[in-house]
């Protein structure tokens, strides 16, 4: 028989016993990883609903910051206070909405 022939064949062995072995690694880790997914997806829900709320609070925190921002700029009478108000304004839509989504997404 040739050198070849003999190496080819070990070669071929060898390759049959490693993805022989390598599927059924495949297989068992395949069903763990289901489970891993759905528990992860039960533990990311779970959180959703104080994350949603803390956005909701830092919202409440930068609308009364930019209140009193506004505030303070009405009464120095500066010209850009129509600006600054469309940026706040504009700030607290962007977390209340973020919020919204962030539950009806995930809950």
């Amino acid at each position: 028989m040739n050198v070849l022939t003999r190496n080819a064949k070990r070669i071929n062995k060898k390759a049959f016993a490693f993805l022989t072995i390598g599927l059924m690694m495949a297989n068992s880790s395949f069903a763990g990883g289901v489970a891993g997914i759905n528990a992860g997806a039960s533990e990311l829900t779970q959180y959703m609903t104080p994350v949603s709320n803390l956005i909701l609070a830092i919202g409440a925190i930068v609308g009364l910051v930019g209140g009193v921002r506004v505030y303070i700029k009405w009464n120095s009478g500066d010209n850009d206070v129509n600006k600054e108000i469309m940026g706040w304004m504009g700030s607290c839509i962007f977390l209340v909405l973020v919020s919204v989504v962030i539950k009806a997404f995930f809950i």
